[in-house]
């Protein structure tokens, strides 16, 4: 996995300037920044497929966005267990509030705390699951592709130890580049978020390639 260069692609491109400059604008809006994440999506398939300019035009923003929400509908998805058991939760713990038992306020507290470690486990892994979901996504097209649990695993285990380092130098990426964009005025957060998320799709789709 070529990491030096997940970032140096973007720059190789002779219109990088243009098309960064049109996903940090597209990024900085509400909901149509949509369109940014399916661009990545993009970006992560043509690195898969050996594109010899892996940056796509911004000619299918309706595509990107598309693409986009399948993306944050899947997260959703896989996000309901957790936001499910976290209303439960409240709930439980309103109603020990409530309660008059001292004794009972203390075993809801315990099931409370135990559920509360239960769903910090789950996001965790669904953190680490959800972006070879997303690269079995760009691979096919097709929604269903999120759910593909033994293809998914597949991605992981094939370069598991590739795989964590590119979620660790994505996040990496990402916390330079709001750092970065803090010190260009908080609004340049959008535009080196969107470069970020670019150094991301290209490690996955790296990892995409190799996968077969």
């Amino acid at each position: 996995m070529d990491i030096g260069r997940s970032v140096g692609y973007v720059f190789e491109d002779r219109d990088w300037g243009r098309k960064v400059l049109i996903g940090g604008v597209v990024n900085l809006i509400p909901i149509v920044s949509l369109a940014a994440i399916g661009y990545t999506v993009r970006t992560m398939r043509n690195v898969a497929t050996s594109a010899e300019r892996p940056l796509p035009d911004w000619d299918d923003f309706g595509g990107d966005f598309i693409k986009g929400l399948l993306v944050a509908v899947a997260g959703l998805i896989y996000s309901l267990p957790a936001i499910l058991v976290n209303v439960v939760l409240s709930v439980i713990g309103a109603m020990a509030q409530s309660g008059r038992s001292d004794e009972a306020a203390g075993v809801v507290g315990l099931c409370v705390a135990g559920l509360s470690c239960l769903v910090a486990l789950y996001a965790f892994v669904v953190a680490l699951w959800t972006p070879a979901a997303t690269m079995n996504y760009a691979a096919t097209g097709e929604f269903s592709a999120f759910f593909q649990f033994g293809r998914i695993w597949e991605l992981i285990s094939h370069n598991l130890g590739g795989y964590i380092l590119a979620l660790l130098v994505s996040a990496a990426a990402a916390f330079v580049a709001a750092l970065a964009g803090i010190v260009l005025c908080v609004i340049g957060v959008a535009f080196t978020s969107f470069i970020a998320m670019l150094v991301y799709a290209y490690l996955l789709g790296q990892l995409l390639d190799a996968s077969g």
